[in-house]
Parts: C-alpha cells; sequence; structure tokens
C-alpha cells in the first residue's frame, strides 16, 4: 500500500490560511490533492491537520481526515518527519500496512504526477532511507557575497573568487515539495538530507511560497505556464 500524508496546519503567520487561500481558482492544498489523485500511485491520500476548516476544504476534494494532528505537533517549530510519523503510527492504528509513504507539502502548485513517480521508482532500485526532488542552485554558491553593515562586498569564500562559475561543483536545494521513504524510515530517521537520494528537477519549476511577494510570483509563473 501507498499512502501520500499532506500536512497542512492552521497557524501560518507570513501568509494567514496559506493552505487553503484561493490559488488559480481553487483552495491551494486542492493542488496537492488534486496531483496525487492524478498520480494513480496512492491507495490513500490523508491530510494530517489541526484545523477543521482545512479538514474541511479537504474532505471536499477527496482527501481522507482520520485523525486530528495533536497541538503539540502543530506549532511553527515542529519539523516535518514527527508530524508523518504520527501519521504513520495513527493510520497503522486503523490497521492500515503501508509499503511506502510519500510526504506532500500542500503549497506545491507546480508538483508534477512525473516527479513523484520517478522519485518513487528512484527510491525502490536504490538503498536510501528517502528519496524527494532537488534542484540546482542559479549561481554558484563558491561565488556567494556577504554585504557589511556599510555597504561593502566581500566574498563568503575567498579562495573561489577569481574561480571560472564553470570551474565549481554546481550545488543544490530541496525543492521542498515532497518526500518518499518507507514507513520505517520516517519512524526511525530524522534525516532526510543526508538519507535521501536526489531527483534533480528544473529549477524553473521550483517557487517557495513563504511571502505575500512569493505568492504573487508563483501566480504569474502559474499563469504563464497554464496558458
Amino acid at each position: 500500500m501507498k499512502v501520500a500524508f499532506i500536512p497542512a496546519r492552521g497557524g501560518s503567520k507570513r501568509i494567514p490560511r496559506k493552505n487553503i487561500r484561493k490559488f488559480a481558482g481553487k483552495p491551494m492544498i486542492a493542488h496537492a490533492i488534486g496531483t496525487a489523485q492524478n498520480s494513480g500511485l496512492f491507495d490513500h491520500i490523508v491530510v494530517s491537520t489541526d484545523d477543521d476548516k482545512i479538514a474541511r476544504i479537504a474532505a471536499e476534494h477527496g482527501a481522507e481526515v482520520p485523525f486530528v494532528r495533536p497541538a503539540e505537533l502543530a506549532d511553527d517549530y515542529t519539523p516535518t518527519v514527527p508530524v508523518i510519523a504520527h501519521a504513520i503510527t495513527a493510520c497503522q492504528a486503523l490497521g492500515w500496512k503501508m509499503d511506502y509513504v510519500c510526504c506532500i507539502y500542500p503549497g506545491v502548485p507546480f508538483i508534477q504526477v512525473d516527479d513523484l513517480k520517478r522519485a518513487l521508482e528512484q527510491l525502490q532500485a536504490s538503498q536510501a532511507a528517502y528519496s524527494f526532488p532537488v534542484t540546482e542552485f542559479p549561481s554558484a554558491i563558491q561565488r556567494a557575497l556577504r554585504r557589511l553593515p556599510n555597504g561593502q562586498m566581500q566574498p563568503l569564500y575567498p579562495e573561489y573568487e577569481l574561480t571560472r562559475t564553470q570551474d565549481l561543483e554546481p550545488a543544490y536545494h530541496d525543492a521542498g515539495q515532497f518526500y518518499w521513504g518507507k514507513p520505517d524510515a520516517w519512524l526511525t530517521n530524522n534525516k532526510i538530507h543526508r538519507s535521501g537520494i536526489g531527483l534533480p528537477i528544473p529549477n524553473w519549476r521550483v517557487v517557495d511560497i513563504d511571502t505575500p511577494d512569493d505568492w504573487v510570483r508563483a501566480e504569474i509563473l502559474y499563469a504563464a505556464f497554464n496558458k
């Protein structure tokens, strides 16, 4: 059995009600639910939330909400892994026997079915604990600069100041969309990045929506991509 868990808490400080705010005509979380449904990969699509309104909207869009996330796992500082571990344990108590679990974040309007499928295949073919999408930094991190209080600029890595960009090792960051893992990995290993295998995806498909400006940019990109 494969299960998707979408962690969607009610509190959101920088973008109030971000998980259910309308994006491209439907609640943001509906994009994650719809992509999970369209993938055909999952026996269950579950939303883990502490919020009644999120639970209702998730159910209206076809997700299951078989439990309520406890308040201690719904604050600003709760990492992802304990939330998914709780969800797994709650569903195992219902008799579910899971082979693979995918955490899909709720604010991912650019998530792709093909990425979900390829990341699962990658995990199945490896000995890694997790599989998740990554993307290359648009600029060489070795050439990063710091700005001093007086405005003067300094290289963070002076040893690379005169190195050609094409001679530097590419660097990647987590795309922040989803993570595949076996249940045991979620229950025992909270270090996703050092225990996972990365699936490279284009950085034009990666938008981290944390601020109102991010939201506007995402809407513009989404409209352009879906013309």
